[in-house]
């Protein structure tokens, strides 16, 4: 199994997710990139909290499920104490999530990077063809990049978290 890379690329406006995610399934197309599964957030300048929205069209084989996405913008997004309450129904929290690379600084530098007025995509992936995407991006704002790198025994161990093998 390949090494994955769950990475979020931050935009600073509420359609850079959207106008990005067409481009990288292009590249998915013609097999410079393996999307196993996506979401996207996006904050308008007025509202409190972000929308969030997980692609469907990707679940399946490799797909994480709203499960894991669900825990992830909860912990990012909305407050510690929701985070919390939600890792404890799941049985997981972020402290639970940083054997498998997603640990407070990850979602600290998140939480800290995505804000009203702007926007992210968040990809599983592996097998990128990192200098036809950053190509994808010439000519538009580069995006802000973070990321992890999920092992396959990391992978395996946030499929066991969240029920999905």
């Amino acid at each position: 199994m390949p090494q994955r890379t769950l990475s979020v690329w931050k935009f600073s406006d509420p359609e850079g997710a959207d106008t990005a995610l067409k481009m990288v399934r292009q590249l998915a197309r013609i097999n410079l990139i393996n999307m196993y599964d996506a979401a996207t957030v996006y904050w308008e300048q007025d509202e409190k909290k972000p929308r969030t929205q997980q692609l469907s069209s990707l679940t399946g084989s490799g797909a994480l499920g709203g499960s894991f996405w669900g825990m992830l913008f909860g912990m990012v997004f909305f407050t510690p104490l929701v985070g919390a309450a939600i890792g404890a129904t799941t049985g997981a929290s972020s402290g639970a999530l940083t054997p498998v690379g997603i640990g407070d600084a990850f979602i600290n530098r998140v939480r800290d990077g995505v804000t009203p007025g702007t926007s992210a995509l968040f990809i599983l992936s592996s097998d990128a063809v990192v200098d036809r995407i950053r190509d994808i991006f010439a000519g538009h704002e580069a995006p802000e990049l973070i990321y992890t790198n999920l092992s396959a025994e990391r992978e395996a161990t946030l499929r066991d978290i969240f029920g999905k093998n």
